[in-house]
């Protein structure tokens, strides 16, 4: 039987003391002593609901009864509590049996309880009459577990809160393509070009009482910012290592919740060899887009793991992770094009090309920058790394300079820990490697600013000056000596 809506909320992992027996462990105590119950690691508010009473005298519970916690309900064919209660003496806590009837009482508790609130550490349930007690949390806390075990409660105690709940983390990895071929280990911070392909994983470890459980669901919930774009293409979803076919789990990317997009199992069960403690990771890709964020701020990608937490009720009774974050970081460069011969006063018609250096001894193209009219070049969506500025319209007039090579430097946390997105980068900087450059670093806005200079070609001598009375010169001289060359040859001839 399903638990009713009434207790799809209620939370709490605790061992049973002892079987089901009737026989208990205290010595000659009468009906009239209570006992009291202590929860180690307690979080909200508990309640005891009495399942069965009896009277108790030397190391026997009898005449058992309905207590007054719950509605009384059929179990085994009978309602007879004393039947019932023979029924399950001498059951393992984790026998089906016990299962089945903790799931069933759990169902049918009313307002008769006695309930304490803790907000953490222990929680002391006192004034309880000897009997068997279901004890749950209706003040559930996201991310909590339930179990279905109930307590045999005869003499004073101290139970462990053992909620059981998956592990959940999001990463992603980095690589300056300069001088690196392959990416870091799994972190949470990255910087990237526009337009690169940035690998992320989502990751989730199974409870420890996921045996627990006829049925587990278990989602991935990942949310992405503006400047990145899911690829669901990329999309690979492994089981310990395995990779699983498509058809055991859905990848949803139109959802009512704003997630960018869900990986769930509706049934974790299907899936043979998952078991407690297996690892589940989906890995996948998004792009950097040009509405990336520049600077500090960054580019958030958030996920949460929701799963199961109620072993008795498979339709319901869910809870979630807090959300895990990772950041990612673009930068841009931003040339002042200003002309040399006139102190430094902005120059415009020209036009830049960034390329960036690779690993492998190669370039690729970032971007040509043209700005006829204006005298500033911004080259958006940078990753650090080395890059050159060349020039390939020169301003008329003004010779071209010579290519330059400089590089972009920045570091960021890899491990992230405050979760304020402003405080993950630590530094930004542009260095010179060859030429005329010197760049200036903006960390909040992401920028590197620089002048570029150009200055104007050689000028050719006016007409009339001293240049072209220079050209006269020479050609009379070239004129007179041809002529006594003509004169010398004619004689040598005439002498024949």
């Amino acid at each position: 039987m399903k638990l009713t809506k009434k207790v799809l909320a209620l939370s709490l992992s605790l061992a049973m003391a002892s079987a089901m027996g009737v026989t208990t462990y205290a010595s000659d105590v009468s009906t009239a002593a209570t006992y009291s119950i202590t929860i180690n690691n307690a979080m909200g508010k508990y309640k005891a609901y009495q399942v069965f009473e009896g009277d108790l005298t030397t190391n026997v519970l009898s005449n058992v009864r309905w207590g007054d916690g719950v509605t009384p309900f059929e179990y085994g064919g009978t309602d007879d509590a004393a039947e019932i209660a023979k029924k399950l003496e001498g059951e393992d806590n984790d026998s089906d049996a016990v299962k089945s009837f903790a799931s069933l009482a759990a169902s049918r508790v009313n307002d008769n309880c006695t309930e304490v609130t803790a907000s953490g550490g222990a929680a002391q349930i006192t004034n309880l009459a000897p009997g068997y007690y279901v004890i749950l949390n209706s003040d559930v806390a996201d991310g909590e577990a339930i179990s279905r075990y109930i307590l045999q409660v005869t003499k004073n105690q101290t139970i462990n809160n053992k909620a059981a709940k998956p592990e959940f983390e999001k990463k992603i990895k980095d690589i300056n393509d300069t001088t690196d071929i392959e990416y870091s280990d799994w972190q949470d911070s990255a910087d990237y070009d526009i337009g690169d392909k940035i690998p992320f994983q989502l990751k989730g470890t199974v409870a420890s009482d996921y045996s627990e459980y006829d049925e587990y669901y278990f989602a991935f919930h990942d949310v992405e910012e503006k400047g990145l774009t899911f690829d669901e293409s990329t999309v690979e979803v492994s089981v310990d290592g395995a990779k699983i076919a498509s058809n055991l789990y859905k990848l949803k990317t139109s959802n009512t919740d704003k997630c960018t997009f869900e990986v769930v199992f509706a049934d974790l069960k299907t899936i043979g060899s998952v078991h407690a403690g297996s690892v589940i990771t989906v890995d996948y890709k998004s792009t950097l887009n040009s509405n990336a964020v520049l600077g500090e701020e960054g580019n958030v990608n958030k996920a949460k793991l929701e799963y199961s937490n109620n072993p008795n009720d498979s339709q319901g009774g869910k809870g979630s992770t807090p959300w895990d974050n990772v950041i990612v970081f673009t930068y841009k460069v931003v040339i002042n094009k200003v002309d040399g011969d006139n102190n430094n006063a902005p120059l415009s018609g020209a036009e830049f090309t960034l390329s960036k250096k690779l690993k492998d001894g190669s370039t690729k193209d970032i971007a040509v920058v043209k700005n006829t009219a204006g005298t500033k070049f911004t080259f958006s969506g940078l990753d650090d790394g080395d890059y050159v500025l060349t020039e390939t319209t020169t301003p008329s007039g003004y010779n071209t300079i010579a290519p330059i090579t400089f590089k972009v430097t920045a570091a960021h946390d890899i491990v992230w820990t405050t979760q304020k997105r402003d405080d993950v980068l630590t530094s930004l900087s542009g260095n010179k490697v060859e030429g005329e450059i010197t760049l200036v670093a903006d960390k909040k806005e992401g920028s590197l600013t620089s002048d570029v200079v150009n200055k104007s070609g050689s000028t050719l001598p006016s007409t009339g000056g001293i240049g072209t009375t220079i050209f006269y010169v020479v050609g009379v001289i070239l004129m007179l000596g041809a002529g006594v060359l003509l004169v010398t040859k004619k004689r040598m001839s005439a002498n024949r």
